[in-house]
């Protein structure tokens, strides 16, 4: 036990000890990299001192970079060749042992020692600031200046890793030595050497020799970009005064730099691609050109036997002889050895030379067109034998861009200013991207070298990032065809009149509009120019990542859809809740509008895009509407649906979000919270034969079922799902607030439920009757008064959201009828055959029934639900504990209620006859209804018992009065409220009469017509 706790214990200190050296290594140091940004004391020298390392491992690795270059770059396989432009043709030569023609390609120039060293002078750098915490002084000074002239002989900005960027004028200020060593570098005559060197290469590119060149244009493109850039060290002013000195005598363009590293990035892609190529086509290509000379020496054999005649050429045995042993020499020429087989062949090419001197044999034209040709193709099979793979090396070496990983941002807007302009440049612009590419390498390369499994992560990791600024600056092709497409939807819209079926001949020119719809042809143009441009760029692999030319068309269409639909959803669902007059159907209108152009248009031009249009309409707009619905039920949510968890959202497309504009979160809130204002139940009156409201005051219609019809579409089915199901989640709140008020307000007071004791009591047996009816209810009604308000509120809320759900329910079934009849018949034949199976099943529970684990149920409601295939007063939405009291509390509320309101005959329902206490009869029945849909039947049925006690028992106190012959007041309203109650619920009338006889039903229905 001892032991083991001491193993614990030690393991825990390791663990402790491990942790606090990385939160001290983590802890901020207060350094900014926002220009402006002062560095602070002592840093980074306090940094590299929160983590020991060995004093000696330090001076080792100083060493190896003072003595040699850290990577060993100066190893480099040396390759002979040189390239050279033609009449606009790219060959490739390999000149064999000829010095004098052939051009050793590496960085053993001055000019490229900068680019040739620059991962061995950012760990100089890095190592240096171990030395500076010890001293920098004046005694160091040599050593310094001569690490100056190795690592920074013509250069002052480096870059440490991918793009990270420093100036040692300013990062070096605080240190004597090494400042002083750098005066070297900064020598006026040095700076402004380079900045002419540099001004010269800018605009000499073409006519090099094609390795040379690219050498040069990469080098004189890294000098620009890091010497022209701007960042933290701007602050220091000797730091801005020599980028701005560079600037002025380099005449420095951005415009011109990005041209040329256009250039550069297409001719080392052609150049790659057809080295790439003639290294697969190496080995058939040398065997090709050894068969040819075999030929042409056998033939030269015969035709010196004599036996193949040829003009002026004699029988020689010798030479016979001599040309069949050459044949058989080439033959035996071996591909696999490369070396032997070069030096054979030099010797070969010699001895066809001097049998052509020795033997006169110039004389004759065919024969020494042999000879020639023989030698051409032993200098060519001596090319091909020696085209190797570290050609390509080489090649991603001179073409390294990790410095511009940042910094390649600035030219952003040259490159999408390019595409507007001409979209073909995408071509080069393809090329510019694998130059990027070729940065991966960089934080790869250990990785690899280590065997470390992170290698697949990482890799993902920069090529997701250099694929999302390919598709930022290619955006800009989505972007202007979306402006073009605009165009168009004005036009189709504001401009263009629709030819109707049958058209008069006379009003032929009318309709014809030839002006407009031209414009709409070369706008249609102008957007098909833009998509070949972009098809152009063919299949790329970036980094890991395949990048698919007409995906990322189709993904930047959708981007950009999604900018503009949401956009437009944004600003045109915004409402002023002090406008007099009522905003919401003509902003409905207004942005169905807007939305039918979009589409409309979408369906016009996508067989000049090649895409679905239709399809990704629906899915952007339905992601869209699926997207703010989610983020505005997340108030109503304990555990919220965050950005990286929803289904919805994408960093591909993302959905942007907008300030918000009131309490809601975005359109979807505004629009259901619109509603509800302009049908508060306080203040309007619902008619259900009309589907209506209307305004108390002015009697004037607010809101019908037309509204619903341009909220379907303007935002479609799922935008009127999505307003449904949101009312669901603000009625599950007012119902929990209900059943905390409940609560809080009366179940935990000992008086209340003493009352409701007391009153059950008096009430029992429910089927008899009350002597006193009338002093006994209006003794409880009193003494609860002071309860109902709260109540009053939510049930008339829940109410009023039901009503909603009704009609959304309804516009959504007739539209999936009049659109899809056969899906609608197949969801209801569906729908009837499930619940039969389920109430054949609790009928014989030894028949099947859908288990928890089958996801029929669940996934055929959400079909239903977007049919309109519901009852919303039907649904159970919260799921609460039994309360007692519970249909007593509800009769007596309803009871309490009930004379605020009236029944009239024109409306066929009861409504509010109390200006100063409005109160709407169908809100409140859907309301009391939902209640007690949400507890066990039995609460309804002893409810409707209650309400038929207090109807019998009052009509019985009302025989022996002097208006006997009617039925009093509050049974007529209490009768009116248990009619709507059965036809909101779906309930037999035979529910109601089992409590309240046929006959007074009878009279108050002939007493009403």
């Amino acid at each position: 036990m001892l032991v083991s706790y001491h193993r614990y214990s030690a393991s825990r200190a390791a663990v402790d000890s491990n942790m606090d050296d990385v939160c001290k290594l983590l802890r901020s140091t207060g350094y900014s990299s926002a220009v402006g940004a002062k560095r602070p004391a002592n840093y980074p020298e306090d940094y590299f001192r929160r983590i020991p390392i060995s004093a000696t491992f330090i001076e080792m690795l100083i060493g190896r970079l003072r003595s040699d270059d850290l990577y060993n770059q100066r190893d480099i396989s040396s390759v002979k060749l040189t390239y050279y432009a033609s009449n606009c043709t790219i060959g490739l030569l390999e000149l064999s042992e000829d010095a004098v023609k052939c051009k050793v390609y590496d960085f053993s120039l001055p000019l490229a020692r900068t680019q040739k060293y620059s991962t061995s002078h950012s760990g100089c750098h890095a190592l240096r600031y171990l030395i500076f915490r010890a001293a920098d002084t004046s005694q160091s000074t040599g050593q310094n200046e001569r690490d100056s002239r190795q690592h920074f002989p013509d250069n002052w900005v480096t870059t440490i890793y991918m793009g990270i960027v420093v100036n040692l004028v300013d990062a070096w200020d605080p240190y004597k030595a090494s400042k002083t060593a750098l005066n070297n570098t900064l020598n006026v005559d040095n700076v402004r050497l380079q900045r002419a060197l540099f001004r010269k290469n800018l605009s000499w590119t073409t006519f090099q020799k094609l390795m040379n060149c690219l050498r040069d244009c990469n080098v004189t493109i890294r000098w620009l970009i890091l010497h022209n850039a701007e960042g933290p060290w701007d602050v220091n002013k000797r730091c801005r005064q020599l980028r701005e000195q560079v600037m002025a005598d380099s005449k420095y363009n951005p415009q011109r730099l990005f041209e040329l590293l256009l250039n550069t990035g297409q001719l080392e892609y052609k150049l790659k691609e057809m080295f790439k190529k003639m290294l697969v086509e190496k080995q058939d290509n040398w065997e090709k050109y050894k068969l040819e000379g075999v030929e042409r020496m056998t033939e030269l054999s015969e035709v010196f036997s004599g036996t193949k005649p040829l003009t002026r050429v004699s029988k020689n045995d010798n030479l016979q002889a001599w040309f069949k042993e050459m044949s058989q020499q080439i033959t035996s020429l071996n591909y696999d050895d490369s070396t032997a087989a070069g030096r054979k062949i030099v010797q070969l090419i010699q001895a066809l030379e001097e049998v052509q001197e020795f033997h006169q044999l110039e004389s004759n034209l065919q024969v020494r067109q042999f000879l020639a040709e023989t030698r051409k193709f032993l200098h060519q099979m001596i090319r091909t034998i020696n085209i190797k793979e570290e050609v390509l090396i080489n090649m991603e070496i001179v073409a390294d861009l990790s410095y511009a990983w940042i910094m390649i941002d600035s030219f952003t807007r040259f490159m999408q200013q390019g595409i507007k302009t001409n979209p073909g440049l995408v071509i080069k612009l393809r090329a510019t991207f694998l130059k990027l590419a070729s940065a991966l390498d960089l934080p790869l390369i250990r990785i690899l070298q280590a065997n470390s499994p992170d290698l697949v992560s990482v890799s993902q990791y920069y090529s997701s990032e250099l694929v999302s600024y390919v598709r930022e600056v290619l955006q800009i092709i989505p972007q202007t065809m979306f402006s073009l497409l605009f165009q168009i939807i004005q036009l189709q819209t504001h401009s263009i009149k629709e030819v109707p079926t049958r058209l008069e001949k006379d009003k032929l020119r009318d309709f014809a509009q030839l002006d407009q719809r031209y414009e709409v042809a070369k706008l249609t143009h102008s957007i098909s120019v833009f998509t070949e441009g972009i098809l152009m760029m063919k299949t790329t692999l970036v980094g890991i990542i395949k990048i698919d030319p007409k995906q990322l068309l189709e993904d930047g269409i959708r981007k950009e859809l999604v900018q503009q639909v949401a956009a437009a959803l944004h600003s045109g669902l915004i409402f002023n809740p002090k406008a007099k007059t009522n905003e919401l159907l003509p902003k409905l209108k207004s942005l169905g509008a807007r939305m039918d152009g979009f589409i409309r248009s979408f369906e016009y031009i996508q067989d000049y895009v090649d895409i679905h249009g239709l399809k990704i309409w629906q899915e952007e707009v339905t992601r869209i509407i699926n997207y703010n619905m989610e983020q505005e039920c997340n108030s109503f949510l304990r555990t919220k649906v965050h950005d990286w968890q929803s289904l919805y959202q994408s960093t591909t497309i993302p959905i942007p979000k907008f300030p918000l504009v009131d309490g809601s979160i975005n359109f979807m809130g505004r629009l259901v919270r619109e509603i509800l204002r302009i049908t508060d139940p306080r203040v309007t009156t619902y008619v259900d034969q009309m589907n209506t409201w209307y305004d108390n005051k002015t009697k004037q219609e607010v809101l019908d079922s037309k509204v619903f019809k341009r909220i379907q579409q303007s935002i479609g089915t799922c935008g009127l799902t999505g307003v449904d199901r949101l009312i669901c989640f603000m009625m599950v709140r007012e119902l929990q607030n209900f059943l905390s008020i409940m609560e809080r307000g009366v179940l935990k007071d000992k008086a209340w439920l003493d009352m409701f004791g007391s009153f059950m009591k008096s009430l029992n047996p429910v089927k008899g009757l009350i002597s006193n009816p009338s002093k006994l209810y209006s003794y409880y009604q009193t003494k609860a008064t002071k309860l109902w308000q709260p109540f009053s509120n939510v049930v008339l809320k829940v109410g009023q959201m039901q009503l909603l759900r009704r009609q959304i329910a309804n516009e959504l079934n007739f539209t999936c009828k009049f659109d899809s009849k056969f899906l609608a018949s197949a969801l209801q034949t569906m729908n009837e055959g499930l619940m039969a199976e389920i109430e054949a099943h609790y009928q014989d529970p030894s028949k099947p029934y859908p288990s928890e684990d089958n996801p029929l149920m669940f996934e055929l409601t959400s079909y239903l639900e977007c049919a309109g295939i519901t009852d919303p007063l039907a649904k159970i939405y919260i799921t609460p504990k039994r309360l007692p009291y519970f249909s007593l509390f509800t009769f007596l509320f309803v009871i309490t209620q009930l004379p605020k309101l009236d029944y009239v005959k024109s409306v066929g329902s009861i409504v509010g006859k109390m200006p100063k206490d409005p109160l709407d009869g169908p809100p409140f029945v859907c309301g009391t209804l939902t209640l007690l849909k949400q507890f066990h039947s039995e609460n309804t049925d002893q409810f409707l018992a209650l309400l038929g006690q207090y109807v019998k028992s009052t009509v019985e106190a009302a025989a022996s009065s002097a208006k006997a012959s009617e039925l009093p007041q509050e049974v007529i309203s209490t009768l009116a409220y248990l009619d709507d109650f059965v036809h909101y619920a779906s309930l037999p009338r035979q529910m109601v009469e089992a409590h309240i006889p046929a006959y007074i039903f009878d009279e108050f229905k002939s007493n009403c017509q």
